[in-house]
């Protein structure tokens, strides 16, 4: 049996798809800004993600909305010290905080987070650090560019699906070299990030050819705009697109998926496992 586990979770792979609900505590992300940035809020929908099936609680202050400004270090902490704690002390999941800024994720670590979500696509080394200190989750996530605005070629990768994998495997031997385990990772294909809705497209057919052998895959797909692309829908409705892809991902070994709303992943992933595993 292999693991997603750290301090504080455990997560046996192949069982079932596991949900990782989406809080964003920001007022200018690309799908719900500024609907949970008070405390209240944010800790009531994080109660309510957990009582619909969210298996973790991912908290993010700093917004990867293309059009959005991006806060400095010190910005984000103090937004992250100001929720994190109303938050963590109100569910009984793992909570895992998206940011790469280092101080931030000691910060967080330090006080009841499990793991971390760095949508940077770099190898910190201060961040390796600080999760192999706390044995701490940690998201890598494919971004070559550390961009949601621009789009990268892979053409001398053989491709985005080689790039994701050769990039997965490279990153596997270095947390591994650097005293992280392989069961701490949790990979993430980078789904709207300096990738084309052509690419977007491909890796979500393809996450078989993709996804390292005996580790842990996140698809994070929901409500962007690939969704909206393909289908044709736009606000509230890119729900049944990111429903279908969401679907069809289990079918290429996803593990976790991270969403906006977790009742309707919920019911549509038991469908989904149980006729896929």
């Amino acid at each position: 049996m292999n693991y997603f586990k750290g301090s504080g979770f455990s997560f046996p792979l192949g069982e079932k798809t596991y949900i990782m609900g989406i809080l964003n505590i920001t007022p200018d992300s690309f799908y719900d800004g500024g609907r949970y940035n008070s405390l209240h809020l944010a800790a009531e929908h994080a109660r309510l993600m957990e009582s619909e099936g969210a298996d973790i609680i991912d908290i993010g202050a700093n917004s990867t909305n293309p059009n959005a400004v991006i806060l400095s270090e010190d910005e984000e902490l103090a937004v992250i010290k100001e929720f994190l704690i109303p938050v963590v002390k109100n569910i009984n999941v793992p909570v895992s905080v998206d940011t790469f800024y280092p101080a931030v994720a000691e910060y967080c670590l330090g006080n009841g987070v499990s793991i971390i979500n760095d949508v940077s696509g770099r190898r910190d080394k201060k961040m390796t650090e600080l999760v192999k200190a706390y044995g701490a989750g940690l998201v890598v996530m494919h971004n070559p560019l550390f961009s949601s605005k621009e789009t990268g070629d892979y053409s001398s990768d053989g491709g985005v699906v080689k790039s994701i994998r050769s990039f997965f495997a490279s990153s596997l031997e270095y947390y591994e070299k650097a005293g992280v385990n392989k069961e701490q990772l949790l990979f993430d294909t980078g789904i709207g990030f300096a990738k084309t809705n052509a690419d977007n497209l491909e890796v979500i057919k393809r996450l078989g050819k993709i996804k390292l052998p005996d580790t842990a895959l996140l698809t994070a797909l929901s409500m962007k705009r690939v969704t909206s692309f393909y289908s044709g829908a736009e606000g509230e409705d890119r729900l049944y697109p990111t429903l279908a892809a969401n679907v069809l991902s289990v079918s290429g070994g996803t593990d976790f998926v991270r969403v906006h709303a977790v009742k309707e992943a919920a019911l549509s992933l038991k469908m989904a496992d149980a006729l896929l595993r």
